[in-house]
């Protein structure tokens, strides 16, 4: 009771503070709503054990993501290459690896094969060893396909157990410096990739056998059998070229044999032309010790090389040229019992001043030399010579 008494003074203390609800407030009042109560803030001390408190948590977060990290990090061991595959699937462990054999948690790669990260991958002496044993195997089955078709003595199938044989009787030396799992691992590697090459059979002993495609086999034939494959592919065209190629050089030879005849034949006839017009001067200036005519034949022989005398048309164009002269005149006489053809030069006149210094040249050298009465054919000679002189 005495408690309850004491509270009641206390209580009617706050209730005229509380009454002028509805009258409007002070600033002293309304700035003493808004300030927080005296103990809302936690004192200095309580805020150090607070700090500490969450710098602890911070530290342990940081240790537990730590140890997850890194015991993640941790490579897994190997499954077992006998244990149930099962297991492998509960992830407490990795599974072995193709071309690898694992024990107790432990990658052992097979023979050729070396370990990357968590593989097996092929070593150098597997993939250098397939390439070689293809590359022979094409150049044997090829070449012998090559060679049929060349000649019809190679091979079309070739059949694969003798292949192999072959080839490791060549290559014995070289397989004895391999290993045998390697070795058989590329023949392995070298027969799947020639499956893809060749062509293939089953004979009737049920042996595979090989055939190099056509395609392929072109690239091995020699070169004198593509020549020969290509002359007989295109004879036709090869004769027509070549008959277009004689047929030219033919004409340019007709051509420039005709040409050059023509040109030995227009020199000869000036040459004629001249001899007889001289001829003809002398004969009226030496009172009838010349003869107005020459014998074609003894000028033809003058005029003409030895080797000239052999082609006839040389001097039946000049005799040509003669006829369509019409200052020359061409008729038959006896000469010494025997008919012979001359010629006649019959046009008078005077001459050139070459042809006149020609005459003086004669006429000196007959000066100086005795004058006797030849014959016609003598005197014939020595006027050929008289010309050759000059």
């Amino acid at each position: 009771m005495a408690s309850s008494s004491k509270k009641r003074p206390k209580s009617e203390h706050r209730t005229p503070t509380c009454k002028p609800t509805s009258m409007p407030y002070s600033s002293s009042s309304l700035v003493s709503l808004l300030e927080p109560p005296s103990g809302f803030f936690p004192s200095k001390g309580e805020f150090l054990r607070l700090l500490l408190v969450v710098s602890i948590a911070a530290l342990v977060a940081m240790g537990c993501n730590f140890l997850v990290s890194f015991f993640s990090r941790l490579p897994k061991p190997f499954c077992d290459s006998y244990e149930d595959s099962e297991y492998s699937l509960t992830g407490l462990c990795e599974p072995c690896p193709s071309n690898g054999e694992c024990y107790q948690g432990k990658l052992k790669c097979a023979l050729g094969y070396t370990k990357h990260g968590k593989l097996c991958v092929e070593g150098g002496d597997i993939n250098q060893t397939a390439k070689k044993l293809s590359e022979w195997v094409e150049n044997h089955v090829c070449q012998a396909y090559a060679q049929f078709l060349c000649d019809g003595t190679g091979t079309v199938w070739v059949r694969e157990d003798n292949l192999w044989k072959d080839m490791e009787e060549i290559k014995s030396k070289e397989i004895v410096e391999l290993k045998y799992n390697i070795y058989m691992h590329a023949k392995q590697r070298a027969t799947m990739s020639t499956d893809g090459l060749f062509e293939t059979r089953i004979n009737t002993d049920g042996i595979k056998e090989l055939k190099c495609p056509d395609a392929l086999a072109d690239h091995y034939k020699p070169f004198s059998c593509r020549m020969q494959e290509w002359t007989l592919k295109h004879a036709l065209s090869l004769l027509l070229a070549c008959a277009l190629l004689l047929g030219g050089a033919f004409l340019l030879w007709r051509f420039r044999k005709r040409r050059s005849i023509s040109i030995r034949a227009n020199q000869l006839y000036h040459q004629v032309c001249d001899i007889l017009e001289e001829n003809a001067v002398l004969s009226k200036s030496e009172n009838g010790e010349y003869e107005p005519w020459v014998v074609v034949s003894w000028l033809r022989d003058h005029l003409l090389l030895p080797r000239e005398r052999k082609n006839p048309a040389l001097w039946t164009k000049v005799e040509e040229l003669v006829q369509e002269d019409s200052r020359l005149d061409r008729y038959p006489r006896l000469v010494k019992g025997e008919a012979k053809v001359v010629w006649e030069w019959q046009v008078e006149g005077s001459l050139s001043s070459s042809r006149m210094k020609k005459k003086r040249e004669v006429s000196k050298l007959k000066a100086d030399k005795p004058l006797n009465v030849p014959s016609d054919e003598q005197r014939w000679t020595s006027k050929a010579g008289e010309i050759l002189n000059c």
